[in-house]
């Protein structure tokens, strides 16, 4: 089951919220881990036993952490264990088959595992389990007691699939007491309502080009077409995974959370180094506090640095997927970043903006074009056509007959990437007359039975990142 989807909307998110809210205060919480539960067993009947137990150990692993907190030896033994049976899961189901085929690379050998399917949106719970117990080791929190309430952090379905990655320390409070209210129940919809439309009104059109595109062979693709190709799948990436973020926050909201951001516009950004915080901030944010930080950050001296500028960019990588695509996805802007910080940093600010705009724009979508392509050289061939080095032509049919019939999507796409919808919103919220709230209340409505309908017909409706 997935956010967009007409069963999701119209019976599982209703349904919930009616016995949400007429349950008593203090059973809610368990109405939302039953529902979860649901959400979760719905797409991932088989792997519905792995989360629990998962759960489990995490919950008593934390609790002896406590414990043994003033015995340093006992307290650390039983953190890197629980990390260990974190890491040895994550590993098996999503890098055990990658990691054998590098083994039989490496001796020489053509060794072939059974595919294992990967569970759902185990990268995201798993990392959310080793952010709780390295905060209770380093003593940040305390652990949670109530077993309802820590099952509930961990599955709470808004967040499960596809994240953001919620931190214990930022929502520990809420689960024991939060307030809901009609305004932040508004909110909630409001934003769950402008998420789905990123992704099923944008993301899911522009899709379809980047999908016609990667079906042309890459010897008949033409210049033009390969920038097209390239522009529509930046797009879709990026209304996709907000879009779902939008959708994670509102749900959060109606439920009486508040969820931290997960993008800021990354597209606007002037720098790689601006486009990191402003991308998956909630990963970006794990990756700092959890591995780039406690490995000395940039206090060490500028070595120490450059390496665990390329550790962190390294698992960024493989945290995305057991592809060599991914790893190499990440040391690129390891690369990049680690040249922005030594040479690049000051030019970036005195050149005219437009310029750092461009700059930051093609790194990321060559950073794409890695990303998705199903190989390493076919990574490399597009790329090269892409820049003009080869016999491809400069423009052909296909590439004037894409770019006429999606223009105005693409150029819808572009506007809002930007803030300029944003800015205008609050506008328009600033002044608050009684007709600006019917105006808004429309856009939502509309937006909501364009969507439906999109959802009605729908033949291509996938989540970017359920693969991660």
């Amino acid at each position: 089951m997935v956010f967009s989807s007409l069963i999701f909307i119209f019976i599982f998110l209703p349904l919930v919220l009616v016995s949400y809210y007429i349950t008593p205060r203090r059973l809610r919480n368990t109405v939302i881990l039953l529902a979860s539960l649901l959400f979760y067993a719905w797409g991932e009947p088989t792997y519905i036993i792995l989360i629990i137990i998962s759960i489990l150990i995490n919950y008593l692993g934390a609790l002896l952490i406590r414990v043994h907190i003033k015995n340093k030896d006992k307290s650390k033994f039983i953190f890197i264990t629980l990390l260990l049976i974190d890491i040895s899961i994550l590993f098996f189901f999503k890098y055990y088959g990658f990691a054998i085929e590098c083994l039989g690379s490496i001796i020489g050998l053509d060794l072939k595992v059974k595919s294992i399917s990967l569970p759902l949106g185990i990268s995201f719970y798993t990392f959310q389990q080793i952010s709780y117990i390295a905060d209770i080791y380093m003593q940040k929190v305390k652990p949670e007691r109530n077993l309802i309430d820590f099952a509930t952090y961990i599955t709470m379905f808004p967040q499960l699939i596809a994240g953001p990655i919620v931190k214990y320390d930022d929502i520990h409070k809420q689960l024991a007491n939060r307030k809901e209210s009609i305004n932040k129940f508004g909110e909630g919809v409001q934003r769950f309502i402008i998420g789905l439309g990123k992704k099923v009104i944008l993301a899911n059109n522009i899709g379809v080009i980047w999908t016609q595109v990667k079906e042309v062979n890459l010897n008949d693709l033409s210049i033009v077409l390969s920038w097209i190709g390239i522009i529509a799948f930046t797009l879709q990436i990026y209304f996709d995974f907000s879009g779902y973020s939008d959708m994670a926050i509102g749900l959060a909201k109606m439920f009486g959370f508040d969820f931290l951001e997960n993008f800021d516009y990354p597209y606007i950004s002037k720098s790689i180094t601006e486009f990191w915080r402003r991308w998956h901030m909630s990963l970006g944010g794990w990756f700092r506090e959890y591995i780039y930080i406690p490995l000395g950050g940039n206090k060490k001296g500028t070595l120490i640095q450059v390496r665990n500028l390329f550790i962190v960019w390294f698992t960024t990588g493989l945290w995305h997927g057991a592809s060599t695509n991914f790893v190499v996805w990440g040391l690129y802007f390891g690369v990049i970043l680690f040249i922005e910080k030594i040479y690049l940093k000051d030019l970036l600010k005195k050149i005219p903006s437009i310029f750092s705009h461009i700059y930051t724009l093609i790194i990321v979508m060559i950073g794409w074009v890695i990303f998705d392509m199903n190989t390493l050289t076919d990574s490399g061939h597009y790329i090269k056509i892409m820049f003009g080095f080869g016999n491809n032509i400069f423009i052909d049919n296909l590439a004037k007959y894409i770019l006429t019939n999606n223009f105005i999507i693409l150029l819808i796409g572009l506007i809002c990437s930007t803030k300029l919808i944003k800015i205008y919103m609050n506008k328009i919220k600033s002044t608050f007359r009684e007709n600006d709230v019917f105006l808004i209340t429309a856009i939502n409505l509309l937006i909501l039975i364009i969507s439906t309908a999109y959802l009605v017909g729908a033949s291509y409706n996938p989540f970017l990142y359920f693969r991660f």
